[in-house]
């Protein structure tokens, strides 16, 4: 059987997992007693799956290159995601925006390299985020985007904009039909 050629790219923190607050300020999980699997997220992804797309994580994560989140606590944290959902590769962006790698989104690179590297059609894909960044990489790249509504992106503007991750299968089926 031919692997599927469309994919869900998925961004991780705000959507695989919960974010944190610290100091007022919305940041991302930096110990594994900080990082929580949102509940309706094995479902989902188990339903996407069943609708035939491939699902990958990509996610910038400079608090690497910042010194504030050690690399065996973020591959701990890969791990999990790997052990309890149906995704098929995790991508990280570790650099910080002065680094000015191509792989940090807004910038498509990590999306670009799933697509070489699994024959996926970018433009049969979606991505799911929760930030302008999210979205923009997922535009750049050809994608269609899908906004998950939190309280900090109401002037992001997406493909879609959903209020829970659940409704990404309503727009999926409404797309195969």
């Amino acid at each position: 059987m031919t692997p599927s050629k469309k994919a869900v790219f998925l961004d991780r923190d705000g959507i695989l997992n919960k974010v944190v607050f610290r100091n007022g300020t919305l940041g991302s999980p930096r110990t594994l007693k900080e990082f929580h699997l949102c509940e309706e997220v094995p479902h989902v992804l188990k339903r996407l799956r069943q609708l035939g797309y491939r699902l990958f994580v990509v996610s910038n994560q400079p608090d690497v290159s910042r010194g504030l989140l050690n690399k065996g606590t973020l591959n701990d944290m890969t791990e999990i995601l790997k052990d309890n959902l149906p995704v098929e590769r995790v991508l990280y962006c570790i650099h910080d925006d002065q680094d000015a790698c191509l792989c940090r989104k807004p910038k498509p690179g990590m999306l670009h390299d799933i697509a070489d590297l699994e024959g996926i059609e970018l433009s049969s894909s979606y991505l799911i985020g929760d930030s302008w960044k999210d979205i923009a990489a997922g535009s750049n790249a050809g994608c269609k985007t899908v906004l998950l509504t939190r309280d900090y992106n109401n002037d992001v503007e997406a493909d879609f904009r959903i209020q829970n991750l659940n409704e990404v299968v309503d727009i999926v089926l409404q797309d195969l039909q």
